[in-house]
């Protein structure tokens, strides 16, 4: 007898005898070895708070990207294999901008949402595929209000008042279930958000290391060095030295 799930995990259409795809299970544990990844609404925006994990001091931090401009008013926070996010983003990008030239406006979060979550789920019902390793934090403001939409591999997307992906994500799930709040300031949703972040990693926060943007109805931005810095020193004394 083979062992369970020798022969349907070789080939992404072939369901299991239990109804499972064992390829998009498999790159769901890639997204859970991933860096956690965290947004939440706050008043007027939504904010993603991402940890890079600097595994060497040799690397440049800066090199490591985890949040990414899509368009003016949309950002992605990716967990999971950093190449494959990288084509997904570029391919938000292109989306974005075919809506910009064909209707002449920018293109719904929720549009954007749907089509980037077809794609990906395109490549669990061909052969010769594999599933994309990665998720993504979908996070925009447009007419419609605040959007933040938590992708999975298989291509399922639900929206959020607070999500997490990675390595971490029930920890902060957790944490924004027990504190989140509608209509709170920037400050405060950052703090939420970086305490979150603690707790995941049950660690001193890496200030090199942690990113933080912001989308609000001023666009899209990335917190400075400085700031994202003085934003993690308001947590103290959590985070003295001992």
């Amino acid at each position: 007898m083979q062992p369970s799930g020798r022969g349907y995990d070789h080939g992404i259409t072939t369901f299991s005898p239990d109804g499972r795809l064992f390829q998009v299970e498999y790159a769901r544990e890639s997204v859970k070895r991933g860096t956690t990844t965290a947004g939440l609404k706050y008043r007027d925006g939504v904010i993603l708070v991402v940890d890079k994990r600097i595994s060497s001091r040799l690397i440049i931090p800066e090199s490591i990207e985890k949040v990414y401009k899509i368009d003016d008013h949309i950002g992605f926070a990716t967990s999971g294999l950093v190449a494959d996010a990288r084509q997904l983003v570029d391919r938000a990008r292109v989306q974005c901008q075919i809506n910009r030239i064909t209707y002449s406006d920018k293109i719904p979060v929720d549009a954007l949402a749907k089509r980037i979550c077809d794609f990906k789920q395109s490549f669990t019902q061909y052969g010769g595929s594999r599933p994309f390793g990665t998720a993504l934090l979908i996070a925009g403001v447009d007419e419609n209000g605040l959007h933040l939409y938590e992708t999975d591999p298989s291509g399922a997307y639900q929206s959020y008042h607070a999500g997490a992906i990675g390595r971490g994500r029930n920890t902060v799930v957790d944490y924004f279930e027990n504190n989140w709040k509608p209509n709170m300031t920037l400050n405060a949703g950052i703090k939420m958000g970086l305490e979150a972040l603690r707790e995941s990693i049950e660690a001193k926060l890496n200030k090199e290391a942690v990113e933080i943007a912001i989308i609000d109805e001023s666009g899209y931005r990335v917190l400075s060095r400085a700031d994202t810095i003085a934003q993690i020193d308001k947590l103290k004394p959590a985070y003295d030295d001992e």
